[in-house]
């Protein structure tokens, strides 16, 4: 589980400070997929940036399985990021010389399931290539996949260390409607098959019916949105 508590974020403008995250809480469950949306800077990007740990707020916690993240010093929150927390970013940033398979198995040595040895990491790296539908591509290098493959892989990588919390940004962003519907199936499927607390960025209205909870972000604020209006959103956007 993750738990955003009253989290306030501000950056330097000039002589002033602007307020990116405003006074913003939010719970995930595990198992679950807590989509944020709204327009273009209006704090989604800050707010999983926050949660992942990789910006410290103005005031607020942020708890992790726990653990308050913002209590960490800068190493124990690294330390936190490997090992209880999945990032999946816009962009895949794979590494172009390493193959799908290669991919996690590096992940896994930087991180919880470096202690299992290389026999074992590889073994869970195939397992997930395989859940996200890649076992024939197990040994392809990035440049001969596609970006929805591509994507594939990130979200593979970000679950290797078994993290108890996946954060994703953008993930259909390059993708068509089809792909990006693919992509956002899987990962309501693997959040639920492996217990994570997802929050999901996103700015494709389309796809929100697919995940158990929405929030709408508006310059700085959250607040959540009735599945029934996401519905019917969702329904006009499509038409």
């Amino acid at each position: 589980m993750i738990t955003l508590d009253a989290i306030t974020l501000t950056f330097p403008d000039g002589s002033e400070r602007v307020t990116a995250v405003d006074n913003v809480s939010l719970t995930a469950q595990p198992g679950t997929v807590t989509a944020i949306t709204g327009p273009s800077g209006s704090g989604k990007s800050s707010v999983l940036a926050v949660a992942a740990t990789l910006i410290r707020p103005d005031r607020g916690q942020v708890i992790v399985g726990g653990i308050d993240a913002t209590e960490l010093n800068r190493a124990d929150a690294s330390r936190l990021r490997r090992e209880r927390i999945g990032i999946v970013f816009q962009q895949s940033n794979l590494l172009p010389s390493l193959t799908a398979v290669e991919q996690l198995v590096v992940m896994g040595e930087l991180g919880g399931s470096a202690r299992r040895g290389r026999p074992r990491a590889t073994e869970r790296a195939r397992e997930l290539l395989g859940a996200v539908g890649l076992t024939d591509h197990l040994d392809k290098r990035p440049a001969q996949l596609s970006g929805g493959q591509r994507q594939r892989v990130n979200i593979a990588r970000a679950l290797m260390n078994e993290p108890t919390v996946l954060l994703v940004d953008e993930p259909t962003s390059a993708l068509d409607q089809e792909r990006g519907a693919e992509i956002i199936d899987l990962i309501v499927g693997l959040s639920t098959d492996q217990g994570t607390a997802t929050l999901l960025v996103t700015h494709d209205l389309v796809h929100l019916p697919r995940v158990h909870a929405v929030l709408q972000m508006v310059d700085g604020r959250l607040s959540p949105v009735p599945m029934g209006a996401v519905r019917s959103t969702a329904a006009h956007e499509s038409s």
